[in-house]
């Protein structure tokens, strides 16, 4: 129940955690004892925007090839003024990603739009204290290219611990080995960041039904049925969602139905949909541009941000690439499609 996209960072980052594993995790008292600091970072909020609302934003994949690499940040500032969007996801795998994806915060923070950081990371580890170790390596190099206001830690890697097809309800539903690991490398990514900017707000992210591994996260709970492990805090949790789930408040798997703002708003925390989109095989560009902006989708997410808490909903993506056609532009970097009017008259005729 998760995009193309995701296979290809879960290799991306699964290569990345073999060299981390390799090159820098250290011991466990090494990466808990080592800070990072650095008091000249440039700051994500230098120059504040008149509007300070970060509902509207999209999806980049710069350092991942294609019209992203080849747009300049002029341009794609440029795009995400007109469309209206205020922050921007981008993926980071390396410390040479994470320099990339800075300069351009940089860049577009002078001119009020977010850019944060998407850390990928996979589940390639023997357990969970190596795992620690190479998500605080990476997680501290990432803090120490840019003060970033958000930093997400990790990308859908509930998903990789599941049994099967199931619907990740229950705690039944997941392996234990995997379910482990993955918290390790959450947890130290979470560490790493932390121990360089203190301030960081973290976001961690799911889909579908996957809620029961974050409820096992939060209680320190696990999928063998024992408890009193570490627990993990974060700020926003992020989910993302998919024409081909449905309707978010009446999502139905093997278990039932769920209103998955609901579940996600128990948690007690604000919420993003850092990634909404419609699957390429929906049908013609206009109707793309239809479910996009209607009532499962964008008119539902802003009609319902009050009751459910949303801070944040983010288009996957900005162009069309290896992935796939799910761009609010073709994969040139320049021709914009329905989904782009789509977006741009919706955010103008909805402001947040």
């Amino acid at each position: 129940m998760f995009s193309a996209r995701k296979a290809a960072a879960v290799a991306t980052a699964l290569l990345t955690s073999v060299f981390l594993a390799a090159c820098g995790g250290g011991d466990a008292d090494g990466a808990l004892d080592a800070t990072g600091k650095s008091a000249t970072l440039p700051e994500s909020t230098a120059k504040a925007s008149t509007s300070t609302s970060i509902f509207y934003g999209a999806n980049g994949r710069n350092t991942n090839g294609g019209a992203y690499d080849s747009t300049a940040v002029a341009t794609q500032l440029a795009q995400l003024q007109d469309l209206g969007a205020k922050i921007y996801r981008n993926d980071v795998y390396s410390l040479n990603s994470a320099k990339v994806v800075a300069k351009m915060a940089q860049t577009m923070a002078a001119s009020g739009i977010t850019v944060y950081p998407v850390i990928l990371l996979g589940t390639g580890y023997s357990n969970e204290q190596t795992a620690y170790n190479a998500g605080y390596t990476l997680g501290q190099q990432v803090a120490g290219t840019y003060k970033y206001k958000y930093y997400e830690v990790a990308n859908e890697l509930e998903a990789q611990a599941l049994t099967g097809n199931v619907d990740g309800t229950n705690w039944t539903h997941y392996k234990n080995q995997p379910f482990v690991v993955a918290r390790g490398v959450i947890r130290g990514l979470i560490a790493g960041v932390k121990s360089v900017d203190s301030s960081a707000k973290i976001v961690v992210n799911g889909t579908w039904l996957h809620y029961a591994f974050f409820q096992m996260l939060m209680d320190g709970s696990q999928p063998d049925g024992t408890h009193g492990h570490p627990t993990v805090n974060w700020d926003i949790t992020a989910w993302h969602w998919y024409s081909n789930q449905g309707d978010m408040t009446r999502a139905c798997g093997g278990t039932g139905c769920y209103d998955m703002l609901g579940v996600l708003r128990s948690f007690g925390k604000p919420i993003w949909i850092n990634e909404f989109g419609v699957r390429p095989n929906y049908g013609t560009d206009q109707q793309i541009a239809n479910y996009m902006a209607g009532n499962t989708m964008m008119a539902q997410f802003q009609s319902v941000a009050s009751k459910y808490n949303i801070q944040s909903i983010q288009a996957f993506e900005l162009y069309d690439d290896s992935e796939g056609n799910f761009g609010l532009m073709k994969s040139d970097g320049q021709t914009p499609k329905a989904a782009y009017y789509a977006y741009k008259n919706f955010v103008a005729g909805h402001p947040m």
